[in-house]
């Protein structure tokens, strides 16, 4: 399984703050937005990573994360020109992805909930063509929404419905089968000027290979692309740490506890930046005598309140 993150797009929902850096980079409380869906792909075993941004930020992303091999992961970088669609991901990803299945999310979508990743990792583990992340909205008008039966097998995907024909919006998290490159490939663009992930979904639902993965009352989504929504995320983000005292999407932290890096390593990262709360959490781990067991106590996962493994 292979991961891509699309970074691009132009960021206008958030100019000014955008006019002059990718959104992906802006601070959510106390990381940049990007650790976000990385962590994600980190926590569902993916090691094989790439970001697509902008020619004008990939050279940042670079700087900010390198090839990976510091998280003990492999991170490539490819360049989306224009903000043509969700899909173009894949036709850009086409080498990368080859004839591996492929987890797609978008750079700028937060999941949190007990069970997460034991949920993607199953999810992950018993695909076969084409997974989405269906999650109860207030208005799914907003959204596009995926109709399903009683064994979560999809009937219906429309997008920003006037009249809805279930509560569950999809999410922008996604898992297909390599073919995904070539139904790509075949879509036209729609009257918004862009490749449409909605009609990817569909074909695959013509195929009667589509099924979909609900997240329920415990699980939070949050799309951190509009000025009201980044600040929200944020306040979520501090909230949580606060109370719990466990950082949210910690790179450092998740590559230590997955065997990626050793102790010393995150000690090294952690001295790096021990002026920084972030730094002193991460010395403060490689400063505990049992690390894997308070892992293990703690419903097997700090990070995000999930499952480390299967």
């Amino acid at each position: 399984m292979k991961g891509i993150i699309l970074a691009g797009g132009s960021g206008t929902r958030l100019s000014p703050s955008t006019d002059s850096i990718n959104k992906h980079l802006l601070a959510v409380f106390d990381k940049p937005m990007i650790y976000y869906p990385l962590s994600i792909l980190m926590l569902a075993g993916i090691k094989e990573v790439m970001i697509i941004s902008t020619p004008e930020d990939k050279p940042r992303f670079e700087k900010l994360l390198g090839d990976g091999s510091s998280l003990g992961i492999t991170l490539t970088y490819r360049v989306q020109t224009e903000p043509n669609g969700i899909p173009e991901a894949f036709i850009i990803g086409e080498d990368f992805i080859g004839n591996d299945d492929v987890t797609l999310i978008l750079g700028d979508n937060i999941f949190y909930g007990q069970g997460f990743t034991n949920l993607l990792r199953k999810a992950i583990n018993h695909h076969e063509h084409a997974t989405i992340f269906g999650y109860r909205v207030k208005d799914p008008r907003r959204f596009g929404v995926v109709e399903f039966d009683s064994n979560q097998k999809v009937v219906s995907l429309e997008e920003k419905p006037d009249d809805p024909k279930s509560d569950f919006a999809v999410t922008g998290l996604y898992i297909y089968d390599h073919k995904v490159v070539d139904i790509a490939k075949r879509l036209n663009f729609s009257q918004r000027g862009e490749l449409e992930i909605t009609d990817v979904n569909k074909e695959y639902l013509k195929r009667n290979k589509m099924h979909v993965q609900l997240l329920g009352r415990g699980f939070a989504w949050l799309d951190a692309g509009t000025h009201d929504a980044l600040f929200e995320a944020a306040e979520f983000v501090k909230n949580i740490q606060q109370r719990q005292g466990f950082k949210l999407a910690c790179l450092e932290e998740i590559a230590f506890y997955l065997g990626y890096i050793t102790k010393e390593e995150l000690r090294e990262k952690g001295e790096a930046m021990k002026k920084t709360d972030y730094g002193q959490y991460l010395l403060e781990i490689a400063q505990r005598k049992h690390t894997q067991q308070y892992w293990d106590s703690i419903d097997q996962n700090p990070i995000l309140g999930l499952v480390q493994n299967d």
